[in-house]
C-alpha cells in the first residue's frame, strides 16, 4: 500500500466527489475501465473493490456510456464520503435490451426513503435518478442503516 502509481494522482476527491483529471476515453478503456479508474481513492483507503462484468466488449452508445459513468461517479463518491465500506462490488451487465450497472457495499447504509424524498438529503441520488428516468431507464436504491447499500441503474439500449 505504500507505493503510489500514476493513477493515484489522476483520480482525486474534490469535496468528496471523485474526479478523474484525465479525459474520458470510452473507446480505449471501455465504460468499465473508466468507472474502475474512479475506484482508486476507495482502494487507497483500503476498500476491496470487486468487479463482475460478464459482457466485456459490449457496444454501448456514447450517451448511455456517459450516463452510466456519471451514475457510477455519484454512487462511488457517496460510498467514498459516507459508507465506511470494507467491500464494494460493481456489476456491469447486459440485460434484456439494456445495460445494468449495480454498485453495492457493506458500509453504514442509510434510510433510502429519506435520500429520495427528504428535503435536506440525497440531491445527488435524486438528480441521477431523474437523468436515468429521462433516458428511459430506472434506478433502484436499497439501503438501511447498518446494512450497506445497493443501487441498480438500468438503461435501455434500443
Amino acid at each position: 500500500m505504500g507505493s503510489k502509481t500514476a493513477l493515484d494522482n489522476e483520480v482525486t476527491s474534490v469535496g468528496g466527489v471523485l474526479t478523474d483529471r484525465q479525459p474520458l476515453d470510452f473507446h480505449t478503456l471501455g465504460v468499465a475501465g473508466c468507472i474502475d479508474r474512479l475506484t482508486a481513492p476507495l482502494r487507497q483507503r483500503g476498500t476491496a473493490v470487486q468487479w463482475d462484468t460478464p459482457h466485456w466488449g459490449l457496444e454501448i452508445p456514447a450517451d448511455s456510456a456517459s450516463l452510466l459513468y456519471q451514475s457510477a461517479r455519484e454512487l462511488l463518491s457517496n460510498a467514498f464520503k459516507y459508507s465506511s465500506a470494507h467491500t464494494l462490488t460493481i456489476q456491469l451487465a447486459a440485460v434484456d435490451h439494456g445495460i445494468r450497472l449495480a454498485v453495492s457495499d457493506d458500509g453504514t447504509g442509510f434510510d433510502s426513503h429519506l435520500a429520495t424524498s427528504g428535503r435536506h438529503h440525497g440531491y445527488g441520488l435524486r438528480l441521477m435518478s431523474v437523468a436515468v428516468q429521462e433516458a428511459g431507464g430506472s434506478v433502484e436504491i436499497t439501503s438501511s442503516p447498518g446494512r450497506g447499500t445497493s443501487v441498480t441503474v438500468t438503461l435501455p439500449l434500443d
